[in-house]
């Protein structure tokens, strides 16, 4: 169904791109002049053994519908389809009429795989297949060393980065998108089945607004209240002291350019009265595209560990101890506050990300890869190269790696990071009624006190299933035997 007016359609394919602001592939197809036809493929079977679960789903559903919206008020839609990939594409080519299609790239090794046959195959029958860089602010094959060779520090590859420039922004969101004479089938979102069987995600829907409208009014919000205090704030679970953009950004809700700009513009506006909270933000940024290229150039890092003594690393098999884990019962009050946040929200503070991954790995020496697969479950933000990344990191067996022998303390880091216990007291409210002394360690309080606060160890509040300076020593005696291997 060729316009007579204007040339043929080009399709435009969504993935972990859901906007229409800088999105360099839609900007371009939208360039030919021709109709464009908004196309997401549904096609779980081809994303490896990282397949969307659980909170991804939940989240995806509600982004798809809120693009289609934006695309509708645009006087377009999203045409909806299952894969396989190829097989929706040639069909969707076929109904229309369409000689082109344009997409962002992903950096997931299946996706890469899959990507480049599909381009191949596409330019052989004749059709125009262009990609671009609408995820990163740096392609993972353009920031190398002296020698040629991908970073694999951390600090060493932020320089390089900081030497290069940013790309400036792709085009603002169309205000009207030219349709087809004739739409092409399309599937409900319904049909995909990304909803819940079981209705457990009530603090989802209380805790975040997917779509490109709650990514820039979570960005708004983050520079209006938080970013002056983020140095300090990032460390404090109990306060709002972080972008929360995580999700916005591996669903491609908003761009790294967008966030970019956005924080340079308040230090060159002086908007802000320290450089230094802005540039500590724009580190973490940093450290998602040394994410990326990690995973880019090391695509087995998701499975295996990239410091080849940790293949003989004697981990343990313990479901009771791995469930006690997943459900917040390790008496641990910050381990346990923690991931009853993440399965109430989608979502965990940062440095109670890194408590919670030392204590899996380091005290009950499971292996990294189970948490990260139960991140993958529960995480609104589960990212292949993030989730990768921070496991290895935390683990000690990764690029840049924190040493093996840091191991956290959790009732230290509540003491320090969570002073008065508010974090705690949201997410484990039967320990409410302990006295700030306490509550990151009831099993240490008087027993009057625990009386008085209705706390009964082993019955409302569980024992510690592990004491921390024996498993210290046990972790270390671990790795010891594994160096010796």
């Amino acid at each position: 169904m060729a316009d007579e007016t204007g040339g043929a359609p080009a399709l435009f394919w969504f993935r972990q791109d859901l906007r229409l602001s800088d999105n360099p592939a839609l900007a371009a197809a939208v360039d030919r002049g021709s109709p464009v036809i908004p196309v997401f493929i549904w096609s779980l079977e081809e994303e490896g053994s990282w397949r969307l679960v659980a909170a991804s789903k939940w989240w995806l559903r509600r982004s798809l519908a809120a693009l289609n919206e934006e695309l509708e008020r645009r006087g377009s839609r999203l045409i909806v389809r299952r894969g396989p990939t190829h097989k929706a594409l040639n069909d969707l080519l076929a109904e229309s009429g369409a000689s082109a299609v344009f997409w962002n790239r992903r950096y997931e090794p299946a996706a890469v795989d899959r990507d480049g046959k599909l381009k191949s195959q596409l330019r052989e029958r004749g059709i125009a297949a262009e990609s671009f860089n609408g995820s990163l602010l740096f392609e993972p094959w353009t920031i190398r060393n002296a020698s040629g060779r991908p970073f694999r520090v951390f600090t060493a590859f932020w320089r390089a980065c900081l030497t290069k420039p940013v790309a400036p922004p792709s085009k603002d969101a169309p205000r009207k998108l030219r349709a087809p004479e004739d739409w092409p089938h399309s599937l409900e979102l319904s049909e995909l089945g990304l909803e819940p069987t079981v209705d457990w995600a009530g603090g989802l829907h209380l805790t975040w607004q997917p779509g490109e409208s709650g990514a820039k009014s979570q960005l708004k919000h983050f520079q209006k209240e938080a970013i002056q205090e983020y140095p300090v704030g990032r460390d404090k679970p109990g306060v709002v002291g972080t972008s929360r953009l995580s999700p916005h950004l591996h669903f491609g809700e908003i761009s790294p350019g967008q966030v970019w700009r956005a924080v340079l513009g308040m230090m060159n506006d002086g908007a802000i009265g320290s450089h230094g909270a802005c540039e500590a933000y724009l580190r973490q940024i940093g450290w998602r595209e040394f994410a990326h290229q990690l995973l880019y150039h090391h695509p087995e890092s998701p499975e295996q560990a990239l410091r080849p003594e940790f293949a003989a690393f004697p981990w343990r098999t313990d479901p009771r101890t791995l469930r006690a884990w997943t459900q917040g019962k390790t008496g641990y009050p910050l381990v346990d506050a923690g991931m009853r946040e993440l399965w109430h929200t989608g979502w965990m503070h940062n440095r109670v990300r890194m408590v919670v991954a030392s204590f899996l790995v380091k005290h009950l020496l499971i292996g990294w890869q189970e948490g990260a697969a139960w991140f993958w479950d529960t995480l609104v933000d589960a990212d292949l190269a993030n989730n990768s990344l921070g496991w290895q990191w935390v683990a000690g067996c990764g690029a840049d790696a924190a040493p093996y022998f840091r191991i956290f303390n959790p009732v230290i880091q509540g003491e320090k990071f969570d002073p008065v216990g508010g974090y705690v007291r949201r997410w484990v409210p039967e320990l409410a009624g302990l006295p700030n002394d306490w509550i990151h360690k009831p099993w240490k309080a008087p027993a009057s006190t625990r009386a008085k606060a209705g706390v009964e160890l082993g019955k409302t509040y569980p024992t510690p299933i592990i004491d921390h300076d024996a498993a210290r020593e046990r972790a270390l005696a671990a790795l010891r035997s594994a160096k010796g291997r």
